[in-house]
């Protein structure tokens, strides 16, 4: 019997990935844990492993497809002692049924099928058909039939949503259009028909208001006007031809799009921010990294690890949660999610976007440890070979803009974390100690928090918890 092998969901996210690389070719037989093919997700790109045994009968999805979903066949394995070619006829042909049978019928074959639903068109008219079986009720004439564009007396327009949205854009009234679709409906070839006819929009009626609808009018509140987004084609209308150029979104740019607004309609933000003096841990930091020791590479000597300031805030924000563990929370809609460890999540840009890396308690690893971590979770983000488990969860994240220069900003939480660290970079400022005017290395951070899972007075218990690791840092080594 052939043994289908479907597009796997390799995140909790993912609905669809792009088949890179096939890793074996039609005949070549697998067995469990062999690697048979490459598929980049919205973040990386991940090894596929056979997991039966048999002979690759037919590849139905070539190297370089994009947009594959989940579930979606994409190869077939012939069983020990079948024929690889009949096992691959039979997938086609089961592949084939199956999308006939997903595909929708049309408008008239519906209509047909509720007309005889009571037992054929002979069907006795003393029975009422039921609710289900009822057709759609139509626009009717003075004689009782639909006119013949779908246009009652009444002059309500039955036309499909497509229809009446590309009407809109065009500036044509769908009423003008004839329709070609069952019973006169307006459908989207018939709005592009009118188009390149050039057809326009009819000059406005005056209303005409009788003396008993007058009172009604004017007691009925205006209704407030729908904000829709604007479509593509009205986009592409304001700017000039050859002006632009089209890149088709990635799936890694659909799922930060989608991602983000989830988090922005969903989670009520507030935002705490406060000033950091770093004098004294960047006095740390250089004497860390003079006292690391020297080993031995492929490159030469190099230090066994390079602090950063950025890992420095990692560990910080760790301990900060641990010291206010109320905050390194999670919400749901059942539970509050009490966290026992802290795992910081790292903003990484990459080609196409950002990745959010997570150094897993963090709480417990030395700056070192942390640095080197870092280092290596950055370099496999940007060549996309993170493994799922080291991108997904967390209970915080870190955002880092200083090495841009960027002084303050307010960063979007990423779910399911309640809490998300702004980093602005560090500048010598003017400040006051005992009355007098110094000068002083600050740091401006913000907290992005959910408020439903940390309120005012516990989001700033925490930033003054990571304030105080930061200006003495000397008990991030204790």
């Amino acid at each position: 019997m052939p043994i289908n092998i479907t597009m796997p969901a390799l995140s909790p996210t993912m609905e669809e990935g792009n088949l890179s690389k096939w890793l074996v070719k039609e005949g070549d037989k697998v067995s469990p844990g062999d690697v048979i093919a490459e598929i980049e997700t919205d973040k990386a790109t991940m090894e596929v492993e056979a997991v039966d045994e048999g002979t690759v009968a037919k590849l139905v999805v070539p190297a370089g497809t994009e947009g594959v979903k989940v579930n979606a066949l994409i190869a077939v394995l012939a069983g020990e002692g079948e024929d690889a070619g009949a096992a691959a006829k039979g997938a086609e042909a089961a592949n084939a049924e199956a999308k006939e049978e997903k595909a929708p019928t049309s408008p008239s074959e519906g209509g047909g099928r509720a007309e005889g639903a009571g037992g054929g068109e002979k069907a006795s008219s003393s029975q009422p058909p039921t609710p289900a079986a009822a057709p759609p009720t139509l626009p009717t004439s003075g004689e009782g039939k639909p006119t013949a564009n779908g246009h009652a007396a009444g002059d309500r327009t039955f036309a499909s949503p497509l229809a009446r949205r590309i009407a809109k854009d065009a500036g044509i009234d769908v009423a003008s259009v004839q329709g070609s679709g069952p019973h006169g409906r307006v459908v989207k070839a018939d709005v592009d028909a009118a188009i390149a006819g050039g057809v326009k929009a009819p000059a406005a009626k005056p209303a005409v208001a009788t003396e008993a609808a007058a009172p009604a009018a004017k007691a009925a509140p205006a209704a407030a006007p729908a904000v829709k987004p604007m479509s593509d084609d009205a986009v592409l209308k304001l700017f000039e031809q050859g002006s632009y150029d089209l890149v088709p979104h990635d799936n890694m740019r659909k799922t930060i799009a989608r991602r983000l607004v989830e988090a922005k309609s969903t989670i009520p933000h507030f935002y705490l921010t406060l000033d950091c003096e770093l004098d004294a841990l960047l006095k740390l930091r250089g004497e860390l990294n003079a006292a690391a020791p020297v080993k031995k590479t492929d490159k030469g000597e190099v230090p066994a690890y390079k602090l950063s300031v950025n890992d420095m805030v990692i560990k910080a924000m760790a301990l900060a949660l641990m010291e206010v563990p109320d905050a390194n929370a999670s919400w749901t809609e059942t539970a509050m999610v009490k966290h026992k460890h802290a795992d910081v999540g790292v903003a990484v840009s990459i080609p196409g976007g950002l990745i959010t890396p997570i150094i897993r308690k963090a709480d417990q690893k030395t700056l070192s440890v942390i640095a080197n971590e870092m280092k290596d979770l950055a370099a496999r983000a940007r060549s996309r070979k993170l493994k799922p488990e080291e991108y997904q969860g967390g209970t915080t994240a870190v955002s880092n803009l200083g090495m841009f220069g960027i002084k303050d900003f307010s960063a979007v939480i990423n779910p399911p974390h309640a809490t998300i660290l702004a980093v602005g970079a560090g500048e010598q400022r003017a400040v006051v100690k005992n009355g007098e005017i110094k000068i002083a290395t600050v740091m401006s951070v913000t907290l992005s928090t959910d408020h439903r899972a940390v309120d005012g007075a516990l989001g700033a218990e925490l930033l003054g918890a990571f304030k105080r690791y930061i200006e003495n840092p000397i008990g991030m080594l204790v």
